[in-house]
């Protein structure tokens, strides 16, 4: 039932791109052309109108058809088709903590000023050198 629901929408919908096709547009489309034939412009127009609502109509029923049963072959839903279980949900992350600090006297509490002058670090003490060995005097008399 499923496939030949299916072809007669398949069909509808290349007659449905046909009969707008051959519709004459501002442009001209495809069905542009002289005058000529049996049958008026308008009453062209009037027939591919009605063929176009006709397919269309048919197009969706076709269409809701196949939704209908497509929805009632389904036993539920994917991950239950698979054998598979769901995931617990994420648990969302706790808000961030926007308080404060509690103030101390180490940190300042405004960015140093670019014109102010830089605080003197006390430099480190240099390191005392070791006295200089002096070569002993020479003995005397030698």
């Amino acid at each position: 039932m499923e496939n030949v629901i299916l072809t007669i929408h398949l069909i509808l919908a290349l007659l449905l791109i046909g009969v707008v096709l051959l519709q004459r547009s501002e442009g001209g489309g495809l069905g542009m052309g002289g005058g000529g034939g049996a049958i008026s412009a308008r009453g062209a127009a009037n027939a591919l109108t009605k063929l176009t609502w006709i397919f269309a109509i048919g197009f969706i029923i076709t269409s809701l058809t196949l939704t209908i049963i497509a929805a009632r072959n389904v036993g539920g839903s994917v991950t239950e088709q698979l054998g598979g279980t769901l995931a617990p949900a994420p648990v969302a992350p706790a808000a961030p903590d926007l308080s404060l600090p509690p103030a101390t006297t180490d940190a300042p509490l405004a960015p140093p000023r670019p014109d102010a002058a830089p605080e003197a670090t006390p430099a480190p003490a240099p390191a005392t050198p070791a006295a200089p060995a002096t070569p002993a005097a020479p003995a005397p008399g030698n």
